[in-house]
């Protein structure tokens, strides 16, 4: 029990080493929990988030940040021109595409 919780000593006793030992092996648990449950995850996330916008190709049906679909029309560097419908085009950034859908889901919809 006194692994987490301090032992109290009288005035004049103190404990007689390991405790610096102690603190640092803390740190370090606390640092590998962190890198485990947050770090790790989100960079994973963020490799997936890449390569799905490196597949990005002309025609490709997509959902993007703002809850918008369409179809790729056209890809310019880091840009790409979406037709959400017949004659109305918008110009996006690649990097605020959250999905790719299936072939014909806007033709379903």
């Amino acid at each position: 029990m006194s692994l987490l919780i301090s032992t109290a000593y009288a005035a004049g006793e103190a404990p007689q080493g390991g405790s610096a030992l102690m603190q640092f092996g803390m740190i370090a648990v606390m640092i590998a929990i962190f890198y485990f449950m947050l770090i790790r995850p989100q960079s994973k996330r963020m490799k997936e988030h890449r390569t799905l916008v490196d597949s990005l190709t002309t025609g490709s049906e997509v959902v993007f940040a703002g809850g918008l679909m369409g179809r790729i029309s056209k890809i310019d560097g880091d840009y790409a021109v979406v037709e959400l419908s017949r004659g109305n085009e918008v110009k996006i950034q690649r990097a605020s595409v959250i999905s790719v859908l299936p072939e014909g889901t806007l033709n379903n919809l």
